[in-house]
């Protein structure tokens, strides 16, 4: 079945995958840069540093994979798992009021915005639990890429506009799980990574 059509053009596809690399790495350098500070963190801080660094890590893992081309489902499956375990539920309990101490890089805004960072954090477990039920489905082609509209970088997320439109300025429906699961995988690993990318964008301190 072919992946939903969230884009109106091939050109589009290809700007919006590159701006999705160029996301990807600036998203893990920012957490190579956050482990270095997580030295003099103590107690829930310390806790939820150490979990966006795990996802930090399984997003770079995954990254690597796809950019390789050594396409491995069990390897994509480890990974979306891990970054599940850290998203949800498992994300808003490290966040308790007024835990925005230094070391913190947490913006006041997540407690400002309490309903909206809720909803990304269970946005992106969503998007983890979509990678895994994707991760038998080849990567696309960059000559398939061409020819289809199959990418998330048109979806309307929270994630990815916080209710306004994508980055792109376009339109679309939130994807399900049913969509997200019938992707090609390195499609649904854009859409975790803009997940993840874009929450820190907006409710991250920059260092």
């Amino acid at each position: 079945m072919a992946a939903p059509n969230f884009i109106k053009s091939s050109g589009d596809t290809v700007k919006k995958k590159l701006i999705v690399w160029i996301t990807t790495s600036a998203f893990l350098g920012a957490g190579a840069l956050s482990a270095l500070a997580h030295g003099g963190a103590t107690g829930i801080v310390k806790e939820r540093m150490d979990s966006m660094s795990a996802m930090g890590e399984a997003i770079k893992s995954l990254s690597t994979m796809f950019k390789s081309g050594a396409y491995d489902p069990d390897l994509i499956r480890t990974g979306a798992m891990a970054i599940k375990s850290h998203a949800g539920e498992s994300m808003l309990k490290l966040f308790p009021e007024g835990s925005d101490d230094t070391p913190s890089e947490a913006r006041a805004e997540i407690w400002n915005n309490w309903e909206e960072f809720a909803t990304l954090a269970m946005e992106l477990e969503n998007f983890a639990v979509g990678l895994a039920a994707a991760s038998n489905n080849p990567p696309q082609s960059a000559e398939q890429n061409l020819a289809s509209s199959g990418t998330m970088m048109g979806t309307d997320t929270m994630g990815a506009t916080g209710m306004d439109g994508d980055m792109m300025g376009n339109s679309a429906p939130m994807p399900t799980f049913e969509m997200l699961a019938q992707m090609p995988a390195d499609n649904a690993f854009e859409m975790v990574v803009t997940s993840c990318s874009s929450c820190h964008t907006k409710y991250r301190l920059e260092k």
